[in-house]
């Protein structure tokens, strides 16, 4: 099964939150609202920099599909 780069998620438990699972390596949760990150992968790698660099590209990613996702989320709507 092929899945999307990204989910949105959200829980009962944790009802002012909203989530973003990121599915491909390095795997995580991002907790949207507190902006905090649960990694599901180790992140290896030679270079801790290099590997830090690709973490910071990736969340901040995943904080702007969100953003374009709750975007239509308005815009349905507003229809």
């Amino acid at each position: 099964m092929k899945l999307p780069k990204f989910l949105l998620a959200d829980n009962s438990e944790f009802p002012e939150d909203l989530f973003v699972v990121h599915t491909e390596y390095p795997r995580f949760i991002l907790n949207v609202e507190e902006e905090e990150v649960e990694w599901l992968d180790d992140l290896e790698g030679d270079d801790e920099e290099t590997m830090a660099d690709e973490a910071t590209k990736v969340v901040e990613a995943a904080f702007k599909w969100c953003d374009e996702e709750l975007a239509k989320y308005d815009e349905e709507e507003e229809e």
